[in-house]
């Protein structure tokens, strides 16, 4: 069974994509001393090398039903900020999402269009005389993609109605994917809440005990509900 993870930082600073590529890598690392197989479907880079503004994942969780269950919620990082020196915010924080199975649609292979085509480049005079090419298109996106591995037409197009199912999976996964953004943007306006982990310096150390974090933000207004009311 596969469970789809999302690390964002929200839209948040260098400092946030920082901390989505830290957080990626742990959970790699947890992956791999579980013998979990897992399968990076994105990777969205930001300015600085190394960096990211979000990362998607899956995970085959045959072996360990629960790995990645503990990463899901608000991830908070204490540290000076390695980009901006003088920087005086210590506390940033970026969100681990995961994306329901019943969000993604059924593939219907009836909206798949298969076309044999003439293969082009290398291979003889054959390869242009023998439509042994597929192309398979979603015909309700657009989606395309062109098969020409083999010189078997039955066999090309069996690669092509996988890789149009991928291709329409991380179609999907784009689409969850910034609306799971946006509304990781629109919570870190409001109330980032209390970490389910907390990590310490550039080393990214994690803390045994994360501690309940009280949101600037929202302190004020209680405060200033308390004066009012």
């Amino acid at each position: 069974m596969k469970k789809y993870i999302q690390i964002t930082s929200g839209r948040g600073p260098e400092e946030c994509c920082f901390v989505v590529a830290q957080v990626l890598k742990k959970i790699i690392k947890e992956c791999k001393a579980s013998n979990c197989y897992y399968e990076i479907i994105s990777r969205e880079k930001s300015n600085i090398n190394g960096n990211l503004h979000s990362a998607s994942l899956w995970i085959d969780t045959t072996r360990n039903k629960e790995i990645g269950k503990d990463w899901l919620g608000t991830i908070q990082w204490v540290g000076e900020s390695p980009f901006r020196k003088y920087h005086k915010r210590k506390n940033w924080f970026v969100g681990v999402f995961e994306i329901e199975q019943s969000n993604f649609k059924e593939l219907s292979q009836k909206e798949i269009s298969y076309e044999a085509i003439r293969s082009s480049g290398p291979g003889g005079q054959n390869v242009n005389k023998v439509s042994s090419a597929v192309r398979a298109t979603h015909l309700p996106t657009g989606i395309s993609v062109k098969v020409m591995d083999t010189r078997s037409q039955l066999q090309n197009k069996k690669l092509a109605k996988q890789r149009i199912e991928k291709a329409w999976e991380e179609h999907q996964l784009a689409t969850i994917r910034k609306r799971e953004d946006d509304a990781w943007f629109n919570h870190m306006n409001l109330e980032r809440g209390n970490p389910v982990k907390v990590f310490k310096s550039i080393d990214f150390k994690q803390e045994a005990q994360p501690k309940k974090f009280r949101n600037e933000r929202k302190t004020r207004k209680q405060e200033w509900k308390r004066e009012i009311g």
